[in-house]
């Protein structure tokens, strides 16, 4: 089995590309502008059109398959036992790939199989909500995987502190990584320290605030358009943007950036390039609102709060040895 800590030096050494929202042509636009890392997932309704433009830059010698990192996930219809091995062959089929670098369990909560939810209209019987039980029995399959030699690595999205711990208790290979809402807005530094003493890398997703996701609120604010951010960008020739993800960065975590726009998929892959001083750092710190963006109320059961969904206050409490 591969080392947790290789997985991270290999994750360290790459900037993966959101393919949310976006299609093969975009994909390929970033492959050819340096990104090396892939990360979709089955609800984005485009696995066979990235596929198909990692086909074409291996065809074209613009990669070869062991540069390009592939990451995909499995949906919460899916985390019976039973269910993992052929979800993962689906994504391998749509992708046209013979294994995956990482394969991660997209949320901690289930819903019921064959119950549409990638999007906001999920009826309440469908919300199976979180069971521990379950999300062991999953991680089992999971570990099949690896052991099948059908993905390299394994890991997670959404977990809190409380149920990544839970699922430690009883899993053979701990997940290499845990994919979740960082930003300025929404720095997560005590989840960051615990995944740092658990050998478990963070990964960024919404680095910007995604501004133009659905699931934004008419409420939510618009980091780009910080003063602090912009100060920092103008002082070092760069955009709102790349400071954002330089940010994140810099803290030590895999950023996830999206973009269907070839200019701004050059410009977000520049980023690497941003170096922000200690100065920068001790001034985007203090940006952190505690602001969650993405909440998933349409994935909560009713009568589940916030916080409870998120495990608020177990969190709070849980000391990090």
């Amino acid at each position: 089995l591969i080392k947790p800590w290789i997985v991270n030096l290999v994750l360290l050494l790459l900037f993966p590309y959101s393919t949310w929202m976006c299609d093969g042509a975009a994909v390929e636009a970033a492959l050819r502008a340096g990104f090396r890392g892939i990360n979709t997932a089955p609800t984005n309704d485009n696995e066979a059109s990235i596929g198909a433009a990692i086909q074409r830059c291996i065809k074209e010698g613009v990669i070869k398959r062991n540069e390009v990192f592939v990451t995909a996930k499995l949906w919460i219809t899916e985390l019976a036992r039973e269910d993992v091995l052929p979800a993962c062959q689906q994504s391998l089929s749509n992708l046209q790939l013979d294994y995956l670098d990482v394969y991660l369990v997209q949320w901690p909560v289930a819903l019921r199989k064959g119950a549409r939810g990638h999007n906001l209209d999920v009826k309440d019987d469908d919300r199976l909500g979180y069971d521990p039980e379950r999300i062991a029995k999953c991680w089992e399959g999971m570990e099949e995987l690896v052991e099948k030699g059908l993905v390299k690595a394994i890991g997670i999205s959404n977990f809190t502190i409380t149920k990544t711990e839970h699922l430690l208790r009883t899993a053979k290979i701990p997940p290499a990584v845990n994919q979740v809402e960082i930003h300025p807005y929404f720095q997560q530094p005590k989840l960051k320290e615990y995944s740092d003493s658990k050998g478990i890398l963070l990964e960024a997703y919404y680095p910007l605030g995604n501004p133009s996701s659905p699931y934004r609120k008419a409420e939510d604010p618009n980091i780009l358009e910080d003063p602090v951010i912009n100060q920092i960008a103008t002082k070092h020739g760069a955009t709102a943007a790349q400071v954002c993800i330089a940010f994140s960065l810099h803290r030590g975590l895999m950023v996830i950036p999206r973009s269907s726009n070839p200019a701004r998929i050059v410009e977000n892959f520049k980023s690497t390039e941003l170096e922000l001083d200690s100065e920068d750092m001790r001034e985007l710190g203090k940006l952190d609102r505690n602001y969650r963006m993405f909440i998933a109320e349409f994935l909560m059961k009713d009568g589940v709060s916030v916080d409870d969904f998120w495990d608020a206050q177990e969190d709070e409490k849980f000391v990090v040895q």
